[in-house]
């Protein structure tokens, strides 16, 4: 019998990205406005794992950013097989691909902080965003996944690892303003960066290894071309992602797990974790031909980065008030407040389902 090729879009990559980013651009905030509405203890209970941690730790909500740039490297192998003809590498074509995506994602990054739309020189911060973070994770990965083998290529990983850490455990501490992540920030950036408890120029290190991981995962799953292999890859990248987490938490033992530094146990914690997650959606969804039920996650997952920066720079409260109005006198300001934001996101929902339907993508 004929081994059937791995399809160029893989149905679970779409519908985990679809996952994240409904987390992201409905489910959390609307979440956070019942919080406001209501004092049940219960309730923000739950909503604690919906915010990040304030330092060490790893909560839910902390898995969103690494899932994302973990996804990025997961559809690399993927797309650029496109460029692949016999043994030879179109890379005039590749590398125009790939400094087109970096300048959109960096620009859509400094978009979404709210500084470019300000027309404010002095409220321009560089580098202080997640698509910053990911087209810097995605340029250097890139040039990674070209050049090198993958046996280069997990050396390469490696070593990024080592350099991250060297310098943070020889030249400053873990803590906000000590860390040497911290001032090197400072030193690139100055006045132009954002939060000064998130860093980012060292941690495009550590962005890149997340990256990288995403992309092993993304290459196991494209050579499992036969459909009756695919439950075994699903059971190796659940090997591959305990180790992951079993090396994150031994690390952890000398280097603390703080996502806003992206250190290194917390990218290997991190990527043990969402290897897990891509093999758990794989299995179930590629493997077994099970998606009844999420399908209608791919409405986000097919257009992550319109919904993300829809999502993030448009605010469509005010489309749901002026229809609806007369609520606020019925259910109280609170609550109406609470329609407004689920509104906002329906409205979201709604452009990224005629988007889905019409099959019009944002291409990067």
């Amino acid at each position: 019998m004929a081994a059937t090729v791995t399809p160029k879009r893989l149905a679970s990559l779409d519908i985990l990205r679809g996952l994240d980013l409904f987390l992201l651009v409905w489910l959390q905030p609307v979440m956070i406005s019942i919080g406001g509405a209501t004092d049940a203890e219960w309730y923000h209970r739950l909503l604690w794992h919906f915010d990040h941690e304030r330092w060490e730790g790893l909560r839910l909500w902390d898995m969103v950013m690494p899932l994302f740039l973990f996804m990025v490297g997961t559809s690399m192998p993927f797309a650029f097989a496109r460029f692949q003809s016999g043994s030879a590498l179109d890379r005039k074509g590749i590398y125009g691909r790939i400094l087109r995506r970096f300048l959109l994602l960096f620009l859509f990054g400094m978009i979404v902080q709210g500084n470019l739309l300000a027309l404010d020189p002095t409220a321009i911060r560089i580098y202080t965003n997640t698509l910053q973070a990911i087209a810097v994770g995605y340029l250097l990965g890139s040039m990674l996944v070209i050049h090198l083998s993958v046996r280069g290529q997990v050396i390469a990983t490696a070593l990024l690892l080592i350099i991250y850490w060297i310098p943070m455990a020889l030249l400053g501490d873990y803590t906000p303003e000590g860390s040497f992540a911290y001032r090197v920030d400072e030193l690139i950036l100055g006045d132009f960066r954002g939060d000064r408890s998130y860093t980012w120029v060292w941690s495009s290190l550590t962005f890149t290894v997340t990256v990288m991981l995403g992309s092993f995962a993304g290459k196991m799953m494209r050579s499992t071309t036969a459909p009756g292999l695919r439950s075994r890859c699903a059971l190796r990248m659940v090997l591959v992602g305990l180790g992951l987490i079993l090396a994150g938490m031994l690390w952890s033992l000398e280097q603390p797990i703080i996502k806003r530094l992206w250190t290194a146990s917390m990218t290997l914690l991190s990527g043990g974790i969402c290897f897990i997650l891509m093999a758990l959606f794989y299995w179930w969804i590629d493997a077994k031909g099970h998606s009844r039920g999420l399908n209608w996650l791919k409405i986000y997952g097919t257009n992550a980065i319109t919904a993300y920066v829809v999502g993030e720079v448009i605010n469509f409260r005010s489309i749901v008030n002026s229809v609806s109005f007369g609520l606020q006198h019925l259910i109280g300001q609170e609550w109406y407040s609470v329609w407004l934001t689920f509104g906002n996101f329906a409205i979201l929902f709604l452009l990224l389902l005629a988007m889905h339907r019409t099959d019009t993508h944002l291409k990067l």
